[in-house]
This record gives C-alpha cells, structure tokens and sequence, in this order.
C-alpha cells in the first residue's frame, strides 16, 4: 500500500488538537519509519514519548537526531538535542561526555569542563580510575594555558603509578610555564619530571630552557653533565650539553663538548660557531680563530661561506691586525673566486705579517701577490729578502687558473680542483587554503505550515522547525508544539469567554512568573525592576511585596547569616510560591541550572542518583579530591570572553530557538549579550535583544520580551531599517499584554516612517477597533 505522508501528517494533527496522544504517537511511528530523513516528526516523536512518559523511547528518538547533526558537523544543533536528553537522564555521564566533547570543539571551556566533571565523577564512583584520569586530562587539554590544573592532573597520575602519564603532565605544564616567563614554576615542574624519567631528552631540554630563562644555565649543566655520564655514547645528550655550555657562556667547556659531539656526529660541526662568538665575546680572539680554523673547510664545501665570512669580519672588526684571521679571509676570497677581494686581503695580510714579524705569513702573502700581479717588482724585491717563495703557496691554483691536479684543496695548499657543483631543489609553493563553512539555520517562518512537511528536507538546514504546525489559521488547528501538546492535556475552559478582569488576573499571574524566573536565575536587579513595573500597572500587591521582601532579604549575605533570617527568607518564599530559589547562595547566570516558574511543574521529576559505570559505587577518596580541586580550580578561574564566546553562545541560541527550546535559547543569548556592549560599533548587542524579545514572547512573558526590544532601541549606532523592525515588535508585545493605547503608539512611528511597512495600516486600524469594541462595553460586562 502506497505511504500517503501528507495524509498521515494531517492525521497526527489532527489526533495533537483533539489531545489524544497514543494515537498520535501512532501516526508519527508511521511517519518516522517511512521516512528515516524527518527530523522533524522523529523530534515531535521524541516529545511526545516525553508527554506520556516514555523516556527511554525518547532518548532514542533524541539520540539519532543529536548522532546525524553531529556526524554532518552542526555541533550547535549538536548539543542542543543532548540538553533535551540531559533533561530527561540528568548527569548521565555518557550524555555527558558527548555534550563536554561538542562543547570543547566550540571553545566553550566552562561548559565543556563541567561535563567532564560528571563523566570523572562517574568513573571514580565506579573504581575506574585510570578512566577518571583520562578525562581530568581531557580538562587539563581544554585549556592549556591553565597549568595549576596540569599540574594537579600529574599528581593525581602519580598517586595513581602512571608515571609515564604524571612526567608528561609536568612536562607540558613546564612547557607553558616558560612560555609564559614563570621560569621558577617551570623548573620545578620540569625537576618532578626529572624525578619520574632522569634521563629523559624530553625534559633535559626543557630543564635547559628553564634555566636559561631564569639565568641560571650553570646548574642545568651540572644535571645535564650526569645524564651524559651515565650514557657516554649518547650523542643526542651531547648536543644537549653542549647547548648547556652554550647557554652558560662557558666557551671551554662548549669547545671540549662540542669536539666529543663532532668525533660521533660530523654533521654537527657548525656548533663549533656558536663556540667561536663566545670566544669573541669574551676576547679571546685568538681561541675563536682557532675553532673557526677547525671547520673553514667543512664550511666552504657546504656553501656556506657567508657565514663563515660575517665571522671573520667579527674577529676582524675586534683586531684588524690579526693574521690568522687575515689568513682566512684569505681563504674565503679565494673560494669565492673574486680576484678584487683576494688581492686586498693578501695586501691587508702582508701588512699585518710584516708589523708583526711573522716571517712565514708575510713570505706567504709576496708568494701570492707576485702571481696575481707580476707587475709589481716590489713585491719579487721583498720576496727575495725572505728567502723566495714559499713552495706549498707557489703551486696553489689561482682562482682564474685551470687546475689540472687531484685531490680537494685545503688550506695548507693543495690545489683547488675546480668549482664544487651546484645544488638547486625545487619548492613547491602552490598551497590551497581550504575554509570549512558551517552554519546554524535561521530560526523558522511562523507562517509555515504542517502539512508543508511532505517535502522531504534535503539537508539539515532545509528541514523546518523540529516541531510541527498546523495549516492556515482558519483550518480550526491551533499552532501544536511540545508546551501545546502538554497544555492540552490539562483542565480547560475552552468555549467559555473570559471577562476582561480574569484576562488582566491571567496578565498579573503570568508576568509574576517571569519575576520568579529571574529570582531563579539570580537576575535580582531585572526581578525588582519588573516588579516595579507591575506595581504601577496593576497596583500594590501582596505577591509584589512578598517577592520584593525575598529579594531583600537575600541581597547580601548578612541578611541570611542566621537561622532566624533564613527561616523568614524560607517563609517568603513559600508564600510566594517559588520554593525552588536557592535562599543561602544565589547561583549566577552562567552556572545556575535554568528552572523557569512556568514549567516548574512539567520540570519536578523524582530524584534520579547520578549514572555509573559498575554495580557498586567504590569511591577513591583521593581522586575524589583531586576531582572537587578541579572543580574548585575552574569556580575560582577568572572567565575569559572573547569574541569566539559571543559567536558561539549566539549561534548556540539560535540552535535552540530552532529546535523549539526557548528557555535554554534565552540562557544563551542572556550570555551572549552580556559578552557585548551598546554602541560597540557592531549589531551584535541588538541581535541579542532582538532574539530576547521573541524567545520571551514564546514563552508567553510579552512584559520582558518588550524590555528586551526597548534595550535594543535605546542601544546608538544602527540603521532604520532595523530600529523599525524592533519598533513592530515591540507594538506586538504591547499588544499581546493587552496594553491597546501603547500598540498604537508604537504602530503608529512605524506608519510614519514607512506606510507600508509589514501591513502596519491594517494592524492600526485593527487596534483602533479594538479600542472602540472595548469603550462601547457597558460596566456590567466588564
């Protein structure tokens, strides 16, 4: 038989109107196994197993949506399923390790660590320590910058025996410790690791940077000296010690260690210039010619005689005089072929020889000069004084001769064999930047129907609001969605009309929920401003009173020190109907679990004891400290916003929004605004008002949804087209509280800015009529 889904849609809607359940809970099992792609009617299932308790159904539906957002990378839409999960299995810890993962992958550090957290719990309770280990670890990696928690994470290893986890635990707090300068903290860090691996490269080097950095290089030399001691034949400790010597400006010691590290690794060689400029720094010229002499030749043939030039000239710079130096200068020139060069050093070399009275040089340059200019019969004149020639020199090629001889010059005068060949290696340098583009749906048209379902969506931005909705107004259908479905199914008066004095008790009655929504959250100053609010529209009153009496009583800590106190705070609050406050310690915004007073109800569930892995909790009281010292260390962290946190915490509102979660949508972006300031040049302030107003008027709060939209008409810098679209909304939130004469105002500056502006005439002209309707009622109607 053919699946009619348009057919079967209706139908569901039909049985939500009608409140009967079960048998719409039928009709989406239809919908869901037909269609493995509807996320929506698998969410609406997922509720609906909620309304009549059936939560392990639920979760399951629940489950597969958060799985396929994750898989496609929409990590927001991600998590916000998982909350609707958590609601349901609280401190589930295999809920939680999937929420503490997608909110590690948006840099959400808190949240993410405070999931973490259950999961350690979790794993300590049930005798798996080394797991619990894991996951402190996977806190620690969250921020690596926080190294008190890397370093409580190592001890928590060695108490445990991991001693290889606890050494790299010190190693990269180490690590960070000197990369922030705190080179006294890193080189404790580094000596515990030391303690667990003595002989370790890994942490000799970062003792070696430690010390440096706190100039003390001498000690790490005497460390680093043990390790070679105990393993001679290590060349890779060589190098490090050698570095040491370096770093401790210890020339001799560096030239001793970097000629054993040469004898076993050749290719190090070019340590021994380092040696060479301490030498210089310190004098010594005549040592730092003597090395440079060591690796002239290694140099040269590996093209890297610039170097090797800035160093002589170093020398140079100090004595121009010298001639051992002179004599490498030499050299150079004449490896570089530059006949200019080559005749002014031997000139420079002569000069110095002959100050001097060294014989042998002097004879040596007259050898040279007379071949390179035998125009010049001083020069034969002076050589013949000497004793002629010398004969190594004479039969040294000239850079513009052709040697036709064996062999690899040296500097002692074996002839040059010719040009050394060149090496070229070609780079590629074609990189493709890649940018991954990952995006939150925007939130739903109101004016979407139902029954448009039957379009099967085809990825998961284009799928519709995760609820359903019915048709055109005039169908009969109300909208249906989870908070519907579950008003339906309580006590109604539907048919009867309402006087105007049980609408404006129904207003009073709901906008005091909103105050005990704030009171809950610890919004106090938001709470008393309602207050105030309520107080001039609907009078003095004993609820008003009994909660402004509360919010003092527990403004300071003072106020509820005794028992007493407490005992009053407690007695207001149950008169005012709003036990769930916390009297002795007000949660904060970011931290407080968010009970909003109209769901309290729906949200009351028998208490469930946290999940574990094992049949019996066997809890290691040492790693239970170490988990509450993590839990401590992250209560007492300074929070870092950025402009990520902004990004993440709206975008994460908006997910919520989506998927119908109004009250976890207003958490998020209460964060969000409180991250940015009016008139920062952005919009991003006004967003946040913006998506305030209308998650609040979902709730049904239209009194907070019109102080969101004035906060973002009083915030400067933006255009008029968005000022207007907050001044309509704002007209609709006052016409929601039935405050007639303020919709009109409101309506009536948006119909001078733009007539035409989303129907405005038409929206006016009913609110006029409405007004009139209301004047024309007799006092025995009202």
């Amino acid at each position: 038989m053919l699946f009619e889904k348009t057919k079967v849609v209706r139908s569901a809607e039909k049985y939500l109107a009608l409140g009967k359940i079960p048998e719409a809970i039928k009709e989406y099992e239809q919908l869901v196994a037909n269609d493995l792609e509807d996320l929506t009617a698998l969410n609406m299932l997922g509720d609906l197993y909620v309304r009549v308790g059936n939560k392990d159904q639920a979760m399951t539906c629940f489950g597969r949506i958060a799985e396929h957002y994750r898989e496609e990378d929409f990590a927001l839409k991600a998590i916000a399923m998982y909350k609707k999960i958590e609601r349901l299995r609280p401190r589930d810890p295999e809920v939680a390790e999937k929420l503490a993962a997608l909110y590690g992958m948006q840099g959400l550090i808190v949240e993410a660590r405070a999931q973490y957290l259950i999961v350690a719990d979790a794993y300590t309770r049930a005798g798996e320590s080394r797991k619990a280990l894991e996951v402190l670890r996977n806190i620690a990696d969250l921020d690596p910058e926080n190294t008190d928690i890397r370093i409580k994470l190592a001890e928590g290893y060695l108490k445990e025996g991991v001693t290889s986890e606890a050494a790299k635990a010190f190693i990269v707090a180490g690590e960070h410790l000197v990369a922030r300068g705190a080179a006294d903290a890193a080189v404790e860090a580094y000596a515990r690791a030391l303690e667990i691996q003595p002989n370790d490269q890994t942490v000799l080097n970062g003792i070696l940077a430690a010390h440096a950095a706190r100039g003390t290089a001498d000690e790490a030399v005497e460390i680093i000296e043990r390790a070679v001691a105990e393993n001679p034949d290590e060349a890779d400790l060589l190098e490090i010690l050698a570095r040491a010597y370096i770093s401790a400006e210890d020339a001799a010691g560096a030239e001793r260690v970097t000629a054993e590290l040469a004898a076993k690794d050749p290719a190090s060689y070019l340590r021994f210039v380092e040696v060479a400029h301490l030498y210089l720094n310190a004098g010594n010229l005549d040592a730092a010619i003597s090395v440079v002499g060591r690796i002239v030749e290694q140099m040269l043939a590996a093209r890297e005689e610039g170097a090797l030039l800035e160093l002589v000239n170093e020398a140079l710079a100090r004595n121009p005089e010298h001639t051992q130096a002179l004599r490498l200068l030499v050299r150079i020139h004449w490896w570089q072929r530059d006949m200019d060069k080559l005749r002014a050093a031997l000139e420079r070399l002569l000069e110095a020889a002959e100050a001097a009275g060294l014989v042998e040089d002097e004879r040596y340059a007259l050898t040279q000069l007379t071949r390179l200019v035998p125009d010049q019969p001083a020069y034969f004149k002076r050589l013949q004084e000497l004793g002629g020639e010398v004969a190594e020199a004479s039969v040294e090629a000239l850079p513009d001769f052709q040697w036709a001889g064996e062999g690899i010059p040296t500097f002692e005068g074996v002839a040059i064999s010719g040009e050394a060949a060149e090496f070229s290696e070609a780079v590629d340098s074609s990189q493709t930047d890649t940018f991954e583009w990952n995006t939150v749906a925007a939130p739903p048209d109101p004016s979407a129907s139902f029954a448009d379902l039957d379009q099967t969506p085809t990825s998961v931005d284009d799928s519709a609001a995760m609820t359903g909705r019915t048709e055109a107004s005039g169908s009969g259908f109300q909208e249906i969605n989870f908070e519907t479905v579950v008003a339906e199914e309580l006590p109604s008066d539907h048919g009867l009309k309402k006087s105007p004095d049980t609408d404006r008790e129904t207003m009073f009655r709901q906008e005091l929920e909103s105050v005990d929504f704030y009171i809950n959250q610890g919004y106090a100053d938001i709470a008393l401003d309602t207050l105030e609010l309520l107080e001039k529209q609907f009078g003095s009153h004993e609820d008003i009173n009994l909660r402004r009496d509360l919010l003092k009583s527990t403004a300071a800590p003072a106020a509820v020190s005794g028992p007493t106190d407490q005992m009053r705070a407690k007695e207001l609050a149950d008169a005012a109907g709003f036990n769930q406050v916390q009297i002795e310690s007000t949660p904060t915004p970011q931290s407080a679990p968010f009970v909003p007073a109209t769901n309290l109800a729906a949200e009351k569930r028998p208490a469930q004891e946290p999940a574990t892995f094992g049949r019996g909790p066997v809890l290691d009281p040492g790693l239970a400290d170490l988990i509450e010292e993590f839990r401590v260390a992250a209560e007492d962290e300074e929070p870092r916003p950025s402009e990520a946190d902004f990004e993440t915490h709206y975008n994460l509102g908006l997910a919520y929004k989506d998927l119908y979660m109004p009250d976890e949508a207003i958490e998020e972006f209460q964060v969000a605004a409180g991250l940015v300031r009016p008139g920062d040049g952005t919009a991003r302030y006004l967003q946040c008002c913006n998506m305030l107003g209308h998650c609040f008027l979902q709730k049904g709060l239209p009194r907070l949804a019109v102080m969101w939209f004035k906060k973002g008409l009083n915030s400067p810098g933006h255009s008029e087209d968005e000022y207007q679209a907050l001044r309509y909304d704002l007209g609709a939130a006052y016409e929601e509280m039935g405050n007639l004469d303020q919709a009109i105002d409101v309506f009536s500056d948006v119909y001078g800015v733009n007539v035409s502006y989303r129907g405005v005439a038409k929206k006016l002209q009913q609110l006029q009529e409405r007004k009139s309707a209301e004047k024309q009622e007799s006092p025995a109607t009202r």
